[in-house]
C-alpha cells in the first residue's frame, strides 16, 4: 500500500469517528437521560452481581481443615457461637466506609469523593457540592442522608428549600448559579455518637443519582515519646526466661558489654525463681508456667520507651548487635511497627495470604521465606509479615495487638497473624544477633519437656485459629 493510500486511509477513519462523536455526545446533558439511565441499570445490575458480593475462599491442596481438629459433639455449639462473635466483629469493623460505590458515567453532579471528615455531633460544611447541567426552567436537587441532618444557609429569593435541619434536604431555584451558592453552604451534623463510622449521602437531580460517604471520626490524642539522645533513652531491651538461668546470665553480661545502661525487662515463670541483679535490670516474677505469651505480655507492659527490643534468653549479643540501626530504619518510615534482624544469619521471615471467606470461615497461607519488596532506602530490608524472635518493635503499636496468653509453649507466628492488617512490618539482614549452644544438662532436659508440646497442645492451638480467627482452614509453606 502506497503512503498516500495509508494517509487516506487514515484521514476516512478520523473524519468517520468525529461524526459518530458528534452524533452520540451532542447535547449529552439535556438528551442523553434514556441512555444514562440503562448504563445506570448496567451498572447497578454489575454491583449486585453475586460474584463480586460473595467473598469465598478455596482452600489450597495440603492445607489443615480446622473443623478437623474441633470435638464432633461440640462443633455444632462452637460453631454456633462463633458465628455470633464474628457478626459482633463486623459491626464493630465495617461501616457504610466499606460499602463499594461506583461513580456513574457523565454525571452533572459535583461532590467531594474523598477525605471529608467530620467530627461527631459537630455541624461541617460539605465541600465541593456543585451542579453543572444545560438550559433549564428550574434545577432541584436533593440531598438524602442517615446518620445525621442537613442544613443550608444564605436563603434569597426565588429559590425554596425544604428539609433545613432534617435527614432530607430539597433545593429548587430558577438560577443554576444561586443554587450552586446554596449547596456550597449545605452542612452536615451527625446525630450519633460514634467515634469511627460514617454515613452515606445520596445527592440526586432528575434522574442522576451520586452516593458519597462522609467519615464521623472522633479524632485521637497523639501518644508521643521524648527519645532522648542516647539509644537507652529510644529502647528497652525485654525478655522471657523458664528454667534457664545460665543462659539469661550470658545474654544480660553480653548486654551490658556492649550496652552499659540500657534498660532491660525480664519477665520470669519459672518454678524456682532465682535473684537477678544489676543497674537497670527489672525483674518481674510471674506464677510458675504461666508461658510464652504472658510473659511477653507482662514485659511489654513495663515498657516506658517508644521502642523495646525483643530477644530470647537465650540469644547473646556481639559487635554486629546494633540497636542503633534498627531504630535508624524505624525512625527513616515511621509507618512501620515492627523491624526483624537475623539470628546466626537466619532472618527467618514469612508473609500471610489472608482471604476472609464467607460463612465457612477465611483461608490462610503461611508462607515461609517469602517477601513482598525492599524498604526504600534500605535495600538490604523488605517488607514481610512477620519476622524472627529478634525484633525491635513500636511499643504503641504492639500493646494495641499484644500476646493472646491462651499460647503457652510454641507461639510466635501468632502474635504477626493477630496483627495482620495493624502491624507494618519488616525484615533486615544487617543487624544480627548470635544463639548460644544447648546446654546438655538437666536443667536444658527439663526445659525440653516444656519447650516442646504434646499433640494436645497442637490442636488446641489449630481449634483456636478455628475460633478466634475464624479460619476454615490453614497451610503453611
Amino acid at each position: 500500500m502506497s503512503l498516500f493510500c495509508r494517509a487516506a486511509c487514515h484521514a476516512s477513519i478520523v473524519i468517520i469517528l468525529l461524526i459518530m462523536y458528534f452524533l452520540i455526545f451532542q447535547n449529552w446533558p439535556e438528551n442523553s437521560n434514556t441512555h444514562v439511565s440503562e448504563v445506570e441499570q448496567q451498572l447497578r445490575s454489575t454491583i449486585s452481581h453475586p460474584a463480586l458480593l460473595h467473598n469465598t475462599c478455596q482452600c489450597p491442596k495440603g492445607s489443615v481443615m480446622l473443623k478437623d481438629y474441633v470435638p464432633k459433639e461440640q462443633y455444632g455449639e462452637l460453631v454456633k457461637r462463633r458465628t455470633q462473635e464474628f457478626s459482633k466483629h463486623k459491626t464493630r469493623t465495617t461501616s457504610v466506609l466499606s460499602r463499594l460505590l461506583f461513580a456513574l458515567p457523565n454525571s452533572p453532579l459535583q461532590y467531594p469523593i474523598q477525605g471529608f471528615t467530620v467530627r461527631p455531633l459537630t455541624p461541617a460544611l460539605i465541600p465541593g457540592l456543585g451542579l453543572y447541567a444545560g438550559k433549564r426552567s428550574s434545577y432541584k436537587v436533593h440531598l438524602n442522608v442517615a446518620k445525621g441532618v442537613l442544613t443550608t444557609t444564605n436563603l434569597t429569593e426565588g429559590a425554596t428549600v425544604e428539609g433545613n435541619g432534617k435527614r432530607v434536604l430539597t433545593i429548587e431555584s430558577r438560577s443554576l448559579v444561586q443554587l450552586n451558592k446554596l449547596l456550597a453552604n449545605v452542612s452536615y451534623t451527625s446525630t450519633v455518637y460514634h467515634i469511627h463510622t460514617g454515613d452515606l449521602v445520596s445527592f440526586q437531580f432528575e434522574k442522576h443519582e451520586a452516593f458519597f460517604t462522609i467519615v464521623i471520626q472522633q479524632p485521637r490524642l497523639p501518644v508521643l515519646y521524648d527519645m532522648g539522645r542516647d539509644v537507652s533513652a529510644h529502647v528497652t531491651i525485654v525478655t522471657k526466661t523458664f528454667l534457664r538461668y545460665t543462659q539469661l546470665n550470658v545474654l544480660l553480661k553480653s548486654i551490658r558489654h556492649f550496652y552499659s545502661n540500657i534498660k532491660v525487662i525480664v519477665a520470669d515463670d519459672s518454678f524456682k525463681p532465682q535473684n537477678i541483679t544489676g543497674d537497670g535490670i527489672l525483674h518481674y516474677i510471674m506464677p510458675p508456667a504461666q508461658g510464652w505469651f504472658a510473659g511477653r505480655n507482662l514485659a511489654v507492659s513495663q515498657v516506658t520507651t517508644k521502642y523495646f527490643l525483643w530477644v530470647d534468653d537465650d540469644f547473646e549479643f556481639t559487635e554486629n548487635t546494633k540497636i542503633e540501626k534498627l531504630v535508624e530504619v524505624m525512625e527513616a518510615n515511621p509507618e512501620l511497627d515492627v523491624v526483624g534482624g537475623s539470628v546466626q544469619g537466619n532472618q527467618f521471615y514469612f508473609s500471610l495470604l489472608y482471604n476472609e471467606g464467607d460463612e465457612d470461615g477465611g483461608c490462610l497461607h503461611v508462607k515461609s521465606n517469602n517477601k513482598f519488596h525492599s524498604l526504600p532506602g534500605y535495600p538490604s530490608c523488605f517488607l514481610v509479615s512477620g519476622v524472627v524472635n529478634f525484633f525491635l518493635a513500636r511499643t504503641d503499636s504492639t500493646r494495641k495487638v499484644g500476646f493472646d496468653p491462651k499460647l503457652q509453649r510454641v507461639a510466635h507466628s501468632e502474635f504477626f497473624m493477630d496483627g495482620l492488617g495493624s502491624l507494618l512490618v519488616a525484615t533486615c539482614q544487617h543487624v544480627s544477633i548470635a544463639h548460644q549452644a544447648p546446654k546438655n544438662d538437666n536443667i536444658q532436659k527439663q526445659y525440653s519437656q516444656f519447650r516442646h508440646p504434646p499433640q494436645s497442645d497442637v490442636n488446641f492451638k489449630l481449634q483456636l485459629y478455628f475460633f478466634k480467627n475464624n479460619l476454615k482452614c490453614y497451610v503453611r509453606t
